[in-house]
């Protein structure tokens, strides 16, 4: 196979690689009922007029599987840390003490279940999406290389590689959001 054929394969296999972990790690976001640290990537508090991520002010520990410890670092961000989850919508109101905000994750009820599947679903089907983008734009640049002298037998078999490839990589991407279901289906 032509290197430059190869050079594509590689290129398209690495951004596959960061589509799937991306759908992987927005799968994680969805709660399952569980308590995880996980469920606050992406809320910002306002550390003295700087939005910083919540794990950089403070420690986020899980004492059991339906509790959330967050410890600021400074006392005095107890109340823009509890603004910044209520903000966040998570479905979880924090409970201040004074010294640490406890987030109590409430079971889920049958019908919020089948909410939350319908979001792995969703979640899936981006990453599949985000998939066959890739591949559509690697057998572009495979097609464009005939411009370099590769033969029309070496373009035929990069682009069967790039669907083999594609077709492992949505294999990966079911595989994260079945698991998921599975996990938000476990009561």
């Amino acid at each position: 196979m032509n290197e430059l054929i190869k050079k594509q394969l590689q290129d398209a296999q690495a951004t596959m690689d960061k589509a799937v972990n991306f759908c992987e790690s927005e799968l994680t976001k969805i709660r399952a009922g569980k308590a995880s640290v996980g469920m606050l990537d992406g809320i910002m508090v306002d550390y003295y007029g700087t939005p910083t991520p919540l794990s950089q002010v403070s420690s986020i520990t899980t004492p059991d599987a339906r509790t959330l410890n967050i410890q600021p670092w400074e006392k005095q961000l107890l109340v823009p840390i509890e603004r910044a989850i209520m903000e966040a919508n998570i479905g979880i109101n924090p409970q201040n003490d004074g010294i640490v905000i406890r987030l109590i994750v409430p079971p889920l009820t049958e019908e919020r279940r089948k909410d939350l599947v319908k979001k792995v679903k969703e979640e899936a089907e981006r990453g599949r999406i985000a998939i066959r983008n890739i591949r559509k734009d690697a057998n572009e640049k495979i097609k464009k290389l005939k411009a370099e002298a590769v033969s029309d037998d070496d373009i035929k078999v990069g682009e069967g590689e790039v669907q083999k490839i594609t077709d492992a990589y949505i294999v990966k991407v079911d595989k994260h959001a079945e698991a998921k279901e599975k996990d938000i289906m476990t009561i």
